[in-house]
């Protein structure tokens, strides 16, 4: 399994916009620029929960920096982010 580092580039999904000039669940590159471990990682036998990180989002129209944002690789739901599919 993979773990985020900084640096790493993954995708987060966007949350789009009220007006819809962007919509929901589009994925935008981002630069990962913190790591929290999941407390599983911390805690041995502790349930397994998935890895937060800090990203600056690179959008068309500018820069967005969120912090602790989580991963969601099986449903990709908007506000989260996951790897980059293979192509």
């Amino acid at each position: 399994m993979q773990e985020p580092s900084v640096g790493r580039i993954v995708h987060y999904v966007a949350y789009g916009t009220p007006g819809g000039e962007f919509p929901a669940g589009v994925c935008r590159a981002a630069v990962v620029t913190d790591v929290t471990p999941p407390p599983s990682e911390i805690t041995p036998g502790a349930p397994p929960v998935p890895w937060k990180a800090s990203l600056c989002v690179v959008n068309p129209t500018g820069l967005f920096f969120n912090r602790d944002l989580p991963q969601d690789e099986d449903r990709k739901l908007p506000g989260t982010w996951h790897f980059p599919e293979r192509v």
